[in-house]
């Protein structure tokens, strides 16, 4: 059990021995507005009930321990252990026991409610999804399609094709991609008679090769002798 001491407007002092220590608990305020301190002293067992005595240096506490007396001063809010009992018109105040104050208890957090998200526009809310529905599976792309070739572009007596081989035709002269210009000649008529036995009686030099006549006695390039 522990005991209290009332003293000022509102202010009193708990005390309680728990087993070696002093425990000291002050109390002030209104009901609405209340402090509570509390502190502990290690003194030793009690012998005898504890004594208060108010001055002007504020309030002094008496415990009696198998190992002496113990002095305990309470001024505001603050306490602290002392050598001796304050003196100079020191009064002592009346104690008696009661229980200690508790604490306030403080009220268990609410949840959190869920927020829900509604349209503007609508009353009605969305749905909401499924998590339990599995996941449909990607479709395969499609392969693309091969593209059409092209049309020849035509301008005039101009014909372009730009597929594979790239060709142009403009009148008699037909180009391919990597090739060189090339013009469509009319085909050449076969060599006549008079110029077939000319080139059949054409001789050549048998040292250089070089061409000759047939009146020719030497080369006109190498000077070999002709037989």
């Amino acid at each position: 059990m522990a005991y209290v001491c009332e003293f000022g407007s509102g202010q009193r002092v708990y005390l309680d021995n728990q087993g070696t220590q002093t425990l000291v608990t002050t109390y002030s305020g209104s009901p609405g507005q209340q402090q509570q301190s509390s502190s502990g002293f290690q003194t030793g067992a009690w012998t005898a009930p504890p004594e208060a005595y108010h001055s002007s240096q504020g309030l002094t506490l008496k415990v009696n321990t198998s190992q002496g007396a113990h002095y305990i001063q309470v001024q505001g809010g603050s306490m602290q252990v002392v050598s001796s009992q304050a003196t100079g018109g020191a009064q002592q105040m009346q104690m008696h026991t009661a229980a200690m104050p508790t604490s306030p208890t403080m009220q268990p957090m609410q949840p959190m409610q869920p927020m829900s998200f509604s349209n503007p526009s609508s009353e009605t809310p969305a749905p909401k999804p499924s998590g339990s529905e599995p996941m449909q599976p990607m479709q395969s792309m499609q392969p693309m399609q091969p593209m059409e070739p092209m049309q020849p572009m035509r301008m005039g007596n101009m014909e372009m094709n730009l597929n594979n081989p790239m060709e142009m035709r403009m009148g008699n002269m037909h180009m391919r991609m990597g090739d060189s210009p090339q013009m469509n000649q009319p085909p050449q008529s076969p060599p006549s008679q008079s110029a077939q036995a000319a080139q059949a009686n054409r001789r050549f030099c048998s040292q250089c090769g070089a061409a000759v006549e047939p009146t020719d006695r030497f080369c006109a390039s190498c000077g070999h002798q002709l037989h």
